[in-house]
């Protein structure tokens, strides 16, 4: 196994690392012998260089791999994950948790994984923990709730225990405003391994190599979609405020667009109408959406 300093420096030549040298190089971002420093040198010059699908893919079987069985096997092949990157400064109410309901609620088994916010101000694991779930369930208590709700929700850092030797550099870089591949691996990184997902991404440089990524880790079918509202702004979202950017993977293979909002039944909207506040902002929304009210 090569050094992360050495993986470092092909990076810096603008050379891309193969599937067997990206997967090297999860496993020492992962290792605590490994000093943050130069992990943070290396996901730097990735980002530099220009993550590709092959890299992406790599990072993801290898903490796929590295994660804890959540034992959902049962659910799995007839299971979704609705989740978007993060990341866009659109500062969006939690669009991806609220359709997650509606979906398990019409009868889909719905297999949620997220963390904290880290660029926003309420991420799906804060608002879904002043609903009162408890993050930390055990694998018997998110089965009760697959039985019973068709829903279940995995914390990041309760199945990704390699993240930990993580989170203090992506935390860094987040601070000095600085992205990395950390910022795309958590929608491919599911635990419960759902064999269908709608992906949103904050860029629409990313929807093509994405899609590429969750095709070659095998998935049934799915979208990785990007929205445009308007000049100079992103949407992490499949949405009603603007143009849609899309690439389908598994049998949705080369899917580039959905039908008309109208012949979906659907009516245009402004981003602003989507605007999210806090986790207290956020609450109220979805109470309102879910049961009429905001109390």
């Amino acid at each position: 196994m090569q050094s992360i300093e050495e993986l470092t420096s092909v990076l810096i030549e603008n050379r891309g690392l193969s599937s067997s040298l990206a997967s090297e190089a999860a496993s020492l971002l992962a290792n605590p012998v490994v000093e943050a420093e130069s992990k943070k040198d290396f996901l730097v010059a990735l980002s530099e260089k220009g993550e590709t699908a092959e890299e992406v893919a790599a990072f993801a079987a290898t903490f796929r791999d590295l994660a804890t069985d959540p034992e959902v096997e049962q659910w799995a092949p007839r299971a979704i994950d609705v989740c978007g990157t993060g990341g866009d400064g659109a500062h969006t109410f939690n669009i991806s948790t609220a359709v997650s309901f509606i979906v398990a609620a019409a009868g889909v088994p719905v297999l949620k994984h997220g963390n904290r916010s880290i660029t926003s101000s309420c991420g799906s694991a804060d608002l879904l923990e002043a609903i009162g779930l408890k993050l930390d369930a055990p694998k018997d208590v998110l089965k009760a709730s697959l039985e019973e709700l068709n829903f279940c929700f995995f914390f990041a850092p309760a199945f990704h225990p390699a993240f930990k030797e993580i989170m203090p550099v992506r935390k860094a870089l987040a601070e000095e405003g600085k992205r990395s591949i950390f910022n795309l691996l958590g929608p491919l990184i599911n635990p419960g391994r759902p064999a269908y997902q709608l992906l949103g991404v904050f860029s629409q440089r990313w929807v093509e190599p994405l899609a590429g990524a969750l095709h070659s880790l095998a998935l049934n079918a799915g979208l990785v979609a990007y929205c445009n509202p308007a000049l100079g702004k992103s949407l992490d979202e499949l949405s009603c405020a603007g143009v849609n950017h899309l690439a389908g993977f598994g049998r949705l293979q080369g899917v580039t667009k959905i039908e008309s909002l109208e012949e979906l039944g659907l009516e245009s909207c402004a981003l602003n109408d989507l605007r999210g506040g806090n986790v207290k902002d956020n609450l109220s929304t979805l109470n309102f959406l879910l049961r009429g009210s905001s109390n």
